[in-house]
């Protein structure tokens, strides 16, 4: 695709699909999806116990300039998180809290950036979540095209505007719209498994029991001893 773009609609997930991917979280999430679109650990919280999910609003970047995140917001509506590539490895800080601030006025929940941020006390203070792949005061410029709401790749995952973005402590998942409500189905089984796992292991019974995995240890050779030989 030729050119530079700032594409104005874009199609987002239903509200209450977000809602309860959200409180699933990303683990669950991205378990229930087949594990499938999760972001690689580079990108990190930079809060805690923060957690969000909306609607990707995807941004190109060139490297150390931060132009297009500018552009970004006139298309944001509230609940989208804007997610923020670069064309080139970058750890500039891009973002900091004064752009927060105008996304904040816009209904944005977060930022998911694969580059870095500044202001991050401030950002903290503010209650705006971001993920990031580095805290760095160094500054950018305002100068370079790129586009937004074009397919980007963040810590080696593609994200299409639109997608469903679930973050938290545990990382960032991107999954298409599409498979958003199917995805919940599957979250909420797993959630009851795992409460009723939970009851079981608190309760002091052994994962080796309750997974069945003896028969598994004996037939990898592995050996119960009082001593070593």
């Amino acid at each position: 695709m030729a050119g530079h773009y700032v594409v104005r609609q874009v199609e987002r997930a239903d509200p209450a699909v977000l809602t309860e991917l959200r409180g699933a979280g990303v683990a669950t999430v991205h378990e229930a999806a087949g594990r499938i679109g999760l972001l690689g650990p580079s990108i990190r919280a930079r809060q805690d116990g923060a957690a969000v999910a909306g609607s990707a609003i995807t941004v190109s970047c060139q490297p150390g300039d931060n132009l297009m995140i500018h552009a970004a917001v006139e298309v944001c509506r509230p609940g989208d998180v804007l997610v923020v590539t670069t064309t080139s490895p970058s750890t500039d800080g891009m973002f900091g809290d004064l752009l927060a601030t105008s996304l904040i006025a816009h209904g944005v929940v977060g930022l998911v950036i694969d580059a870095g941020v500044r202001d991050i006390a401030t950002l903290r203070e503010m209650g705006f979540p971001v993920w990031s792949r580095a805290v760095h005061a160094q500054g950018t410029v305002k100068a370079s095209p790129g586009s937004v709401n074009v397919p980007v790749v963040a810590a080696g995952q593609i994200v299409r505007p639109g997608d469903i973005i679930v973050a938290d402590d545990d990382g960032v998942v991107a999954l298409p719209i599409a498979l958003g409500p199917e995805v919940v189905a599957a979250a909420g089984k797993r959630l009851d498994n795992e409460a009723a796992k939970r009851e079981q292991l608190a309760g002091g019974v052994l994962g080796v029991d309750m997974y069945n995995l003896r028969p598994l240890l004996d037939k990898l050779g592995v050996q119960y001893v009082d001593e070593l030989p």
